[in-house]
Parts: structure tokens; C-alpha cells; sequence
């Protein structure tokens, strides 16, 4: 059922919040032993919030007097915060921290009237594209078993896909909320940065992180995406604008006259299988049947976005994760020798390959003597991509592009981490630019796995491409229901 029909069916008294609450921890507890989406399921936050909800109906509130989520359920990545719960960000050093206060996006979903299920497995600090890196092990794709369904908000996507969840929250810095979005046939928006607030979510990027809902429709996206937008004081980079009902946007899924544009040189990027490129100029055939004028641009420089990408990003994780050190946070190593000992062995133990990698990737990009070279190689390249993103902009409403270049892998298949790098290549430089984009599911390949389109919009044109994903998502009609769903 999506979120309306459940509102609605809780306010007609055709069935509880409580019994909603029960029934998704019961999927929870048949399926996650094969998925692995959940690090902790809060079952007792579940029943408490569901029991709000109830009160609400037996004391005579009708359906438009409920929160806009009312008894919806939903999950949260493992690296927001929630009181109650541990917040480890799938990583070892972290396994033991406790939440002090409420991530910012997570509060108003609750505050919107969600069953809070629990907290989403992911790659180690969202370092990663295939949900492999957890340290408490990999998630697993609802559509095929044998593989990844994408990263880092692996949990979050496959918890959705699987029926577990009707609405789960991820967080974007290259392509994690997107790309896993394409892998699991699922709608997942990166929302333009500043339109959500980041407080409370574990820094992995500072100028890059951002927060977005995944679910299985796009007017389910756009509910859940109204409910945490807005300016945070508690984030100074949360932007100060009037909320929109992205709700609507949908409803008006017309798209006569809006100006669609094919990016025609990353559609014939290396790596990208026939199948994705051919669902994507299908879709774009779809939208000009519709009534949009479609065309063509190229956007020469955001080819550039992936070596930018893993300049800048690593740099500010390898800043942001120095806290993570067995004194001010995580875990501490037994009986050291020393301070530097301390320091040297807790952080050793707690983080896993992908994390130290990083690290050193960014630390060595910041040291001295190197900062001109990469660092600030890096930003200028970030500059010329936001520069041509705003220039196709001028002319069109709206960038189509695939969201990854190939469907779900098997498990094991990219063991080398450039390869794995590549898979972002579509995702990675809408995060450098800064604007919004959606992932809307649009074909299968020959062997049953889900392809997605993304909708690139300019700056806080969330509206814009809402509205032509739920035009393409009724256009196609495709069952998305994965085989764990049915």
C-alpha cells in the first residue's frame, strides 16, 4: 500500500496504527535474516509511535486532521541519529554509540506521523557503491539474492524494495541514495543541497552530504520529501526558503511543453551497457510523446566530476572522521602504551579497508606541498562543472542521464575499487554541482533487474522533476514489485 492509502485506511478505522506497526515488524522479522537491511529494529519506538497515532483517530481526528505520514512505516540509515537507538554507521569503531539527540530529518518524519522500524545497514561510513563494506555484513538485493543492491544507503533501499519499509530516508554524497535506487527499482531522490537540513547525520562530506527519501512511488517520495525540508537553525547550510507541496507536483504530472534534454556525451560514456542506454532514449521518446520537446546537450566537463570527486571527498571525510579517535569518540584500544598509541591502534581496529583507504586518499590530498596540486585542482574542476550544469540549464527544464551505467552486480564482481568508483560515474556530478536530481525506475534488463533514469533539475526544482517522474512513472506502469515483495 502506499503512505496515502494507509493514512487513509487508519483514518476510516479499516484497520489500527498498531496493527501496521505489527505487521511491518513481523516482515521484518520473516524477510531481514535473508536481506540484512536492519542493524536494529526499535520495535518498542515502533508501537509507542503507532499508539500516538491511534489516540489521535479515537479521539475523533478525521484524515485531514492526521500528520501527513500518519502510520506510515519508515527506516532510517544508520548514520542519522535517533534517541533511543545506536547510531554506528556499520562501522566498528562507532558500534557502541549511543544517539545523544535526534537527526534533524528523522524528527520531522516522526513528527509527521511515521513508524519509526529501526536503523538501515550500510557501507562503513558511506564509503561505497554495493553495501558490501558494512562491518556487519552485506545487504543483499530483494530482486536477486546473489546480488548488491548498490551503496552506500544499501539497507535503506533494500528495506523498501523488499516491503519492509513503505518510506526509508538515505543520505547522498556522490550517488548513495540514487544509484542503490536504480539497482532495487526504487524512486530515490538526491534533493538539492540546503533543501534538508544535515544536522544530526554523521558527516561523511560536509559540502557534498545531503539527505532524501527512497520509496516504491513518486508521490510517496514527494510526501516524505515535504515533510523534512526546510531551514534548520541547527544547520547553518540548510537554505532559508518557503516549503513546497511536492505532493502536487505530482498530481500534475503533465508534461506538454517542458523542455527535456538528453546528455548525449555521458550517454555514450565508456562502461555503459546497451540495455540502460537503450531504456534511457526510450523513456526520452516517452516524455516527447507526451508533449515535451526533447534535445540534446553535452556536459564535457562533468566527465571530469569522478577524479574531482575522489579528491574533495576523500579530503573532508579524512577531516571529519579525525574525531573517531578512542578519546572523544568511538572505540578504545586495550591497555595502550601511549596517547599515540591510543590513537594509532583504536583507529586500526575500528575502521574497516574502504574507510582507511579513504582516509588516507584524503589526508595525503590536504598534506603540504600537495594542497595546489589536488585539492585545488579539484575545486576548480567543481566550479567549471557547476558552471556548465547551470549554462544546459538556460535552455531545458530538465537533464536525463542513466543513474548507474549497469544494473545490480553479483556479489564479489568488482574487487578492484576503481571499478567499483566508476559505477557513480552518472550520480557524482550532481553532487558537485549541487542541484537535485531523482532516480525513477524505467525498463528491466533481459534478466529481470530494474534500470533507472535520472531526472536532473536546476537549483530547488524539485517540483520539476517530480513532475516528470510521476508522468514517466504512469506513462510506463511497470511492476515494481521485487520477488521478495510479491
Amino acid at each position: 500500500m502506499t503512505a496515502e492509502q494507509i493514512r487513509g485506511c487508519i483514518a476510516a478505522g479499516e484497520f489500527s496504527a498498531v496493527e501496521v506497526a505489527n505487521s511491518a515488524l513481523a516482515r521484518i522479522d520473516a524477510l531481514d535474516g535473508e536481506v540484512n537491511a536492519f542493524n536494529q529494529v526499535t520495535a518498542d519506538l515502533a508501537i509507542a509511535a503507532a499508539e500516538r497515532i491511534d489516540a489521535l483517530v479515537r479521539g475523533g481526528a478525521s484524515e485531514a486532521d492526521l500528520p501527513p505520514l500518519a502510520g506510515v512505516p519508515a527506516a532510517f540509515k544508520d548514520n542519522m541519529n535517533l534517541i533511543g537507538t545506536r547510531t554506528t554507521c556499520s562501522s566498528r569503531i562507532l558500534e557502541n554509540y549511543v544517539s545523544p539527540y535526534d537527526c534533524t530529518a528523522v524528527a520531522r518524519m516522526i513528527a509527521a506521523g511515521v513508524i519509526p522500524l529501526g536503523k538501515c545497514n550500510m557501507d562503513e561510513f558511506a564509503f561505497g557503491s554495493s553495501g558490501e563494506s558494512s562491518a556487519w555484513g552485506p545487504v543483499k538485493n530483494p530482486w536477486d539474492l546473489s546480488r548488491v543492491p548498490g551503496g552506500s544507503s544499501a539497507g535503506s533501499a533494500a528495506a523498501v524494495a523488499a516491503g519492509m519499509a513503505t518510506i526509508s530516508l538515505g543520505s547522498d554524497t556522490g550517488g548513495s541514495i540514487r544509484q542503490p535506487g536504480a539497482l532495487t527499482g526504487t524512486v530515490a531522490i538526491k534533493p538539492t543541497y540546503g533543501r534538508v537540513s544535515r544536522y544530526g547525520c554523521v558527516a561523511f562530506a560536509s559540502s557534498l552530504d545531503q539527505i532524501g527519501p527512497f520509496s516504491r512511488t513518486v508521490a510517496d517520495n514527494a510526501r516524505a520529501l515535504s515533510a523534512i525540508q526546510g531551514k534548520d537553525p541547527a544547520d547553518a547550510t540548510s537554505a532559508d526558503r518557503v516549503p513546497e507541496d511536492f505532493v502536487t507536483a505530482t498530481r500534475d504530472a503533465d508534461v506538454r511543453g517542458l523542455r527535456v534534454a538528453i546528455v548525449r556525451d555521458l550517454l555514450d560514456a565508456e562502461g555503459v551497457t546497451s540495455e540502460v542506454r537503450d531504456s534511457v532514449l526510450a523513456a526520452a521518446a516517452g516524455f516527447e510523446a507526451m508533449g515535451a520537446t526533447v534535445g540534446e546537450v553535452n556536459l564535457p566537463t562533468s566527465q571530469h566530476g569522478l577524479s574531482a570527486y575522489y579528491i574533495i571527498g576523500p579530503a573532508e571525510a579524512s577531516s571529519n572522521l579525525a574525531r573517531f579517535d578512542g578519546i572523544r569518540y568511538g572505540h578504545r584500544a586495550e591497555n595502550p602504551a601511549d596517547t599515540i598509541d591510543l590513537y594509532l591502534r583504536s583507529r586500526a581496529e575500528g575502521f574497516g579497508p574502504e574507510a582507511k583507504r579513504r582516509i588516507m586518499l584524503g589526508t595525503y590530498a590536504l598534506s603540504a606541498g600537495y594542497y595546489d596540486a589536488y585539492y585545488g585542482q579539484a575545486q576548480k574542476a567543481r566550479t567549471l562543472i557547476a558552471r556548465e550544469f547551470s549554462a544546459a540549464f538556460a535552455d531545458y527544464d530538465v537533464l536525463l542521464t542513466p543513474t548507474s551505467p549497469q544494473v545490480a552486480w553479483k556479489f564479489g564482481e568488482k574487487g578492484d575499487p576503481l571499478t567499483m568508483y566508476l559505477s557513480d560515474i552518472y550520480t557524482i556530478p550532481v553532487n558537485l554541482a549541487g542541484n537535485c536530481a531523482i532516480n525513477v525506475p524505467c525498463g528491466f534488463s533481459a534478466d529481470g533487474m530494474p534500470i533507472g533514469l535520472q531526472i536532473i533539475g536546476d537549483y530547488f526544482a524539485e517540483s520539476t522533476i517530480y513532475r516528470a517522474a510521476a508522468a514517466l512513472e504512469r506513462d510506463l506502469a511497470l511492476d515494481l514489485r521485487s520477488p521478495l515483495a510479491r
